[in-house]
């Protein structure tokens, strides 16, 4: 059987235990986290903390979707019309990626098409080919159809020019609208 990426409901706070018990069972799984900035009255602290909030990602076969259900914390499988919603391969490697070199990412929620390709968001002034990205005001945009949101992260790097994304295992440069580099 084919595995696919599903989004497995956690109780709440439980999405990094949950993960490690999938970890210990040898099921594979991502939990994307995510930082927070805490300003207080003298310093700045720093948090991990979940992506999507009681969600851990889990590539298994469909067959094995009710074994996923009784490991300790999780409280369900994410559906779409009555069957266990498939997170694309796509959408899953973008969220590997925008985690790996981004932080403090918002999520924005948005309609949920399964049908969609990951898209660009707004007009951009600078746009990574295969409409994967969007890049405006030094902000980094990429939708995400299949689960309903929009990851948003600012850039604090002030040249985009010449710069190199990597996207599926390819190096794709970034270009203005017009061409140039």
């Amino acid at each position: 059987m084919q595995k696919n990426w599903y989004a497995v409901y956690t109780k709440p706070r439980c999405e990094k235990k949950v993960a490690s018990l999938f970890t210990k069972r040898k099921i594979e799984n991502f939990f994307p986290v995510n930082f927070r900035r805490i300003k207080s009255f003298r310093h700045i602290k720093i948090l991990r903390e979940p992506l999507f909030k009681s969600y851990v990602f889990v590539n298994t076969t469909l067959a094995e979707i009710d074994l996923l259900k009784q490991v300790s914390g999780v409280i369900s499988i994410l559906y779409w019309r009555g069957e266990p919603a498939v997170i694309k391969q796509d959408e899953i490697d973008a969220i590997k990626e925008f985690t790996r070199y981004y932080r403090y990412i918002e999520l924005d929620r948005a309609d949920v098409n399964i049908h969609d390709v990951a898209r660009v968001v707004d007009s951009p002034s600078y746009s990574i080919k295969g409409n994967a990205f969007a890049v405006k005001n030094k902000t980094l945009k990429v939708s995400l159809p299949s689960l309903g949101y929009i990851m948003i992260a600012k850039i604090e790097d002030g040249n985009f020019f010449g710069s190199e994304v990597s996207y599926k295992a390819n190096r794709l440069r970034i270009h203005n609208e017009t061409g140039h580099r």
